[in-house]
């Protein structure tokens, strides 16, 4: 454990684990770098895992300037932290806010990515939702600086894509809602005004994503609404995507469904790293039902 200084002065607490080739993991709104603890254990097997906690999360500094906050400081911060820890090149992960980190990431900084994990990633992005998601965007950050994280996070993390996660595994939803109960205030606030309610959508990064070369994994829970629509367009859009719908699941797919989640990934790194997961087969047309001649 320890810190990484960002290039704007911001310093960024990690955790590592194992050695190999790096994995990175991009937390979620939700959460912080404890979030990522059970592919942790099972990547430190055979992988250099690190998490790290974004800015506005402690360990990592909290600043108070919502300026700091940014989808474009969100990306640049893990490239801080993979030049930081001298990784080179990465598997990235990312949930949620920490998937279209990783999105971003692709787009700008494909030479420092060996694949992309883009999990739970799309809410806001669907245009009709834009001004509603801004809004209540807003809402979260003033409930935070007004309630409190402690008595907020009760409120929260009964969303509807989270109530799965307490059905299925109620000590693990607890401790997310305990964890998610001692984020700053400050910072959370913050980064749902600099970074979620700025971000742009993902449909206005067609053409940019068209050309992204990067291996990536698109991952949603069949009931965490507000990403399916996007993770089928991030499958059409992106060259070497493939796409993971689990039954049954909400938002919190790494912990809710810990087990297929990583045992996915273990699967997508090992073709990524044999040079297998490829661009789509142009001969797999969309437009083709049968082919006839």
């Amino acid at each position: 454990m320890g810190y990484v200084t960002a290039s704007d002065g911001v310093k960024l607490y990690y955790e590592e684990a194992g050695t190999g080739t790096p994995i990175v993991f991009v937390h979620e709104f939700g959460g912080d770098h404890r979030s990522w603890e059970p592919q942790m254990r099972f990547f430190a097997r055979r992988y250099r895992c690190i998490t790290f906690a974004a800015r506005g999360y402690p360990p990592s500094d909290v600043p108070a300037n919502v300026a700091a906050y940014s989808q474009a400081r969100a990306t640049a911060d893990i490239a801080d932290v993979i030049t930081g820890l001298g990784l080179g090149k990465a598997h990235i992960v990312g949930l949620s806010m920490g998937g279209f980190a990783t999105v971003h990431f692709g787009l700008d900084h494909a030479d420092k990515a060996l694949s992309l994990v883009i999990a739970g990633a799309g809410y806001g992005a669907e245009k009709q939702h834009e001004t509603y998601f801004k809004g209540v965007s807003e809402n979260v950050a003033k409930n935070f600086l007004e309630q409190g994280a402690k008595q907020f996070a009760e409120i929260y993390a009964l969303g509807a894509s989270r109530v799965q996660f307490q059905n299925k595994d109620p000590r693990g939803w607890r401790e997310f809602a305990d964890w998610l109960g001692q984020h700053d205030e400050t910072g959370a606030a913050n980064t749902m005004r600099g970074v979620q309610a700025q971000r742009p959508s993902l449909y206005d990064l067609e053409d940019r994503l068209r050309a992204m070369p990067v291996p990536s994994l698109v991952i949603s829970g069949d009931e965490d609404d507000h990403c399916l629509q996007p993770a089928l367009y991030m499958k059409r859009v992106i060259p070497a995507c493939g796409l993971l719908i689990l039954p049954k699941t909400g938002h919190t797919i790494n912990l809710e469904e810990p087990a297929t989640f990583n045992a996915a990934l273990a699967e997508f790194f090992a073709m990524v790293e044999a040079g297998k997961w490829l661009p789509r087969d142009p001969r797999a047309n969309p437009a083709q039902v049968m082919r006839t001649d």
